[in-house]
């Protein structure tokens, strides 16, 4: 049965649930495979109140940051796909969710590798494995994509091994494939990962990125691109050399990693002030804070009272986009969870509901089936 918090909110979740679970469909899978997900319906243009990010593609039913996952995210309703962009040697963006390997790919069971897995210091953390920046483009084309939450889905562990790691070209390729095929504009969210770190090592990342933007013609304030960085020196850099909408990404606890290592004493929580927040609008359009900042849980995991993170973005102009809205118990709020199994989906509907009644602009979901089914029920009642 699913947790009991707060029941008249409760209550009128659990209708929203149930009106949006009608209507699961077959989707024909990428790489001749198949699967069951939810609202694949014709691709339709209309004005969105609320913009659905697919985290790193459809990461819940595809291994994250394959060209599969960001085509299925596209069928199932994404306005965005989301590349994390990180180097190889020789200078070519790829889509990893970090630069270490070894949870991503099949790396380590190639023997002719074994000799460059290492230890580095990556934003003051020592990290052990495979590094892309150790890898060229050509060499890192002989490793595999694989689940990188085996664990948790445990399904998504029959595509391992079926996909190469794609470039940002690639990604860009697909989405404007996909918008002409589909009558609608995909859009496209880099983040930049670690952009002091591969600045140190001679490989920054936002040149590539713009040089690609340029050729794919996606350098206008009028594209469909959103870059995005937990960094702030980067974005502000990145403001003065395009007009591309950036956003500031935000943690619930921490600090931006150019400040720390600048010895500037502030934090997420000081860019999330009023005043941080005048000074982020300077140079993004939109702040991305983790769920937390916005919606804090209690010690026992239920969703508390709003912040008023949002309200004040709002007021220095921003746009807010929230990450990350995954479907299974383990990362629900206790209020939405179904049963005890960790890995069952949950009333990820109820949780969108209580962001969407926040004020959020938009959210980050590893399944967009779900985010798109919410925003639709969301939409039409109000």
């Amino acid at each position: 049965m699913t947790l009991l918090h707060q029941p008249a909110r409760r209550a009128v979740h659990l209708i929203a649930a149930a009106a949006l679970a009608t209507g699961i469909t077959a989707v024909p899978s990428v790489a001749g495979a198949s699967t069951t997900v939810t609202n694949d319906r014709p691709d339709h243009h209309r004005a969105q109140q609320i913009t659905v990010f697919a985290h790193r593609g459809a990461s819940g039913y595809r291994p994250e940051h394959t060209l599969a996952a960001y085509e299925l995210a596209i069928r199932l309703g994404a306005d965005y796909i989301e590349p994390d962009l990180v180097s190889t040697k020789d200078g070519v963006l790829v889509a990893r969710h970090e630069n270490e390997i070894s949870g991503t790919t099949d790396v380590a069971d190639h023997p002719e590798f074994a000799q460059r897995k290492t230890t580095k210091t990556v934003d003051g953390v020592a990290v052990s494995g495979w590094f892309t920046e150790d890898f060229t483009l050509r060499e890192l084309r002989t490793l595999r994509a694989k689940e990188r939450l085996p664990a948790v889905r445990p399904a998504n562990t029959r595509y391992d091994g079926r996909f190469q790691v794609p470039t940002f070209d690639e990604v860009l390729d697909l989405a404007q494939r996909e918008s002409r095929r589909r009558g609608r504009t995909i859009g496209v969210a880099p983040e930049t990962k670690h952009p002091t770190y591969f600045r140190s090592i001679g490989l920054p990342l936002e040149r590539p990125l713009l040089r690609e933007l340029r050729r794919h013609r996606l350098d206008s304030a009028r594209s469909k691109v959103i870059i995005q960085s937990f960094e702030t020196s980067n974005l502000r850099a990145l403001s003065r050399r395009t007009r591309v909408p950036l956003a500031q990404l935000t943690s619930a606890s921490g600090a931006p990693y150019d400040l720390v290592a600048q010895g500037d004493p502030r934090t997420y929580a000081d860019l999330m002030s009023p005043a941080g927040l005048r000074r982020v609008a300077s140079y993004a359009s939109w702040l991305g804070p983790e769920k937390n900042s916005v919606i804090p849980r209690d010690a026992a995991g239920f969703l508390t009272a709003p912040t008023n993170v949002v309200r004040d973005a709002h007021r220095a102009g921003l746009k807010v986009t929230v990450y990350t809205f995954r479907d299974e118990n383990q990362f629900l709020p206790a209020d939405f969870r179904d049963g005890t199994d960790p890995r069952t989906k949950g009333d990820v509907f109820g949780e969108l509901r209580a962001f969407f009644e926040a004020g959020v602009d938009g959210v980050f979901a590893d399944y967009p089936d779900s985010a798109d089914a919410a925003r639709d029920w969301w939409e039409d009642e109000n």
